[in-house]
Parts: C-alpha cells; sequence; structure tokens
C-alpha cells in the first residue's frame, strides 16, 4: 500500500468500543490513538509475511479457479468483537480492468492528503492491512456472470461513476443515508446502488450519491446497526477526528445505535441481488489456514470442522 493510505473504519469503531467509566480518560486515549493512528503501520515478522502471501496466493487461485469476473472481499482488521462485529474493511476485486489481476478497487483514506481516495490493491497487500498479523478472517463473495454482476463491474471500472461516488469528506461511522461523509464501505455500499439502479454518472438532481442511497433504501440495504452502548462514548466520538454524530438520525443517537454500512451488511445484500453467490470465508491462525464453502460463519478460534479445508501456511 503506498504510503499514507491506511483504512481507519475498524480504528475509529474501535475507539468507541474501547469502554472505560471515566469519560475524560477516554477522550484522551481516542484522541492519541487518531494522532498516531495515521503514522504508524504494524511491522511484519519475516514468517508472519510469508504466511500472509502463501493466504493471498490461496484466495488469488479460489479466484481464479471460480472462473468469476468479481468478486467482494472483505477482511477482519482490528479487534471489533465488543462492536459483534468482525469484518471492518471492504472492496470489488476485479479479475479484468483494475491495475493487477484480481486488484481490489476500495475506498482508502489518504492520511496525508486527510482525504479519502480510490485505489487498486494487489490481494497480497489487501491481506497484509491487518493490525493483526498472526490471525484473522477473510470472507469472499464470488459472483457469477450474470446481468447484476456484469453492472457493478462496469460501475467499478467506470471512472466517472466510481469518482462521482467519492465524498470528500470521511467519518468512519458514516450514517448509511447520508451524503455528509463516507466510510470505505458506503463507497461500495453506493457504488452497488448506482450500478444496479442503473443512474447515470452525469450531473443531475438530486445528486449521485443521494440518488444511489435512494435506491439502496427502496431495495431493502439494510446497514449494520452498530450497538455503541454507552453515553460516555457518544461524547467522546465529538473528539475523534475520524468520527461523527452529526449525520446520524437523532433517535438512532439516543438508542446508542448507529447504523453504518459494513462488509457483512454489504454480504448479505449482494446475496438478494445476485443469484448464485458463492460465499467462501477463510481464517488463518498458528501456521494454518482454514477454508469454509457457504457454511456457517468460521468460529473465532479458527478450529476447523467437517467438511472445512486446512491447510498449511509455512
Amino acid at each position: 500500500m503506498p504510503r499514507g493510505l491506511r483504512a481507519l473504519p475498524g480504528a475509529a469503531l474501535l475507539g468507541l468500543a474501547s469502554f472505560t467509566a471515566q469519560a475524560g480518560a477516554l477522550v484522551e486515549l481516542t484522541q492519541q490513538s487518531f494522532t498516531d493512528y495515521c503514522s504508524r503501520s504494524t511491522p511484519l515478522t519475516a514468517r508472519q509475511q510469508a504466511r500472509l502471501l502463501r493466504l493471498a496466493e490461496i484466495v488469488r487461485q479460489e479466484l481464479e479457479q471460480s472462473g468469476h469476473p468479481i468478486a467482494l472481499v472483505s477482511r477482519s482488521g482490528l479487534n471489533l468483537q465488543r462492536l459483534n462485529q468482525r469484518y471492518s474493511h471492504a472492496g470489488l476485486s476485479l479479475r479484468e480492468g483494475a491495475e493487477l489481476p484480481w486488484a481490489v478497487r476500495q475506498l482508502y483514506y489518504a492520511c496525508d492528503e486527510k482525504r479519502p481516495r480510490l485505489f487498486d490493491q494487489g490481494l497480497a497487500g489487501f491481506v497484509m492491512g491487518t493490525d493483526s498479523p498472526g490471525a484473522g478472517h477473510l470472507s469472499v463473495l464470488l459472483l457469477p456472470d450474470s446481468p447484476p454482476t456484469r453492472a457493478l463491474r462496469r460501475a467499478a471500472l467506470d471512472r466517472p461513476l466510481a469518482l462521482g461516488l467519492l465524498s470528500a469528506t470521511y467519518s468512519a461511522n458514516a450514517y448509511a443515508f447520508s451524503s455528509r461523509y463516507q466510510n470505505c464501505n458506503q463507497w461500495v455500499a453506493e457504488l452497488m446502488g448506482a450500478a444496479w439502479g442503473g443512474l447515470p454518472a452525469a450531473p443531475a438532481e438530486p445528486p449521485l450519491r443521494e440518488r444511489a442511497q435512494t435506491w439502496l433504501r427502496q431495495a431493502g440495504y439494510k446497514p449494520q446497526p452498530v450497538d455503541i452502548g454507552s453515553h460516555a462514548l457518544m461524547i467522546a466520538a465529538a473528539f475523534m477526528p475520524m468520527v461523527h454524530l452529526d449525520d446520524h438520525p437523532e433517535a438512532d443517537r439516543f438508542a446508542l445505535r448507529l447504523q453504518v454500512s459494513l462488509p457483512e451488511a454489504l454480504e448479505r445484500f449482494t446475496q438478494q441481488q445476485v443469484p448464485g453467490a458463492q460465499r467462501i470465508e477463510l481464517c488463518h491462525a498458528e501456521g494454518r489456514l482454514v477454508l469454509r464453502r457457504d457454511g456457517p460463519a468460521l468460529p473465532d478460534s479458527c478450529q476447523p470442522a467437517a467438511g472445512d479445508t486446512v491447510l498449511p501456511l509455512d
């Protein structure tokens, strides 16, 4: 990943998840975490790097063998278990048309520029974009060649359309049906809305992002409800540079449940829109990989069950 690009939704949501009884201490903690986040990266040992490269190669082989043109890929990043979320960051992996075969087209936050950008990232870089290199989960939703799949691929490769859906202002917890801010998964959702709603990129009123959100809502897209669980955390959010509350409905703020676009919601909606989509989930821990096809979610412990594929990463 180029210097200065970071995937921030997990980091910001983790700041909300880090509960403490003292709001003042929480504010100090979260301010420091955001000050440091863009300038830091997790160092990989040689073994960790080799294992993640092996994992990326296995994912690439699965994508290639599927014969499908595009996949929705999601990865675990920081620990969001306190928010009951496994996956924090999603993008579209394209067999052809991107800078590399199966590169992941996604939104990232450019720390140096302090604004979001669109970026094609190779699978190896995507897999390595985690703060837990020793263990993690990856979800791959394979989309078969069909009219909805072709429409989504065209939209992803349509530069004016893709850029027309890019907001200039980032918020990790952006409300899914507001155009005031945007997070990385929200860009993917709105791209789906523009693709499957047949929305043109040409200037029109209302703006493209609002039209895409209207189509998503009417089509039954349900963003992920994130249970904050503490008024102290809501207060602390005001001190987090990339977390905002002013785009969320007042009722959601009072209920401490924010509607945010996250990978799980994207997967559910895609499965509704693309018949025959196949899901593969992978996890890795202690030098081994577990792969499951179209089954229940893998456990946090990454322990295999009957029918799972287990492969060494060393």
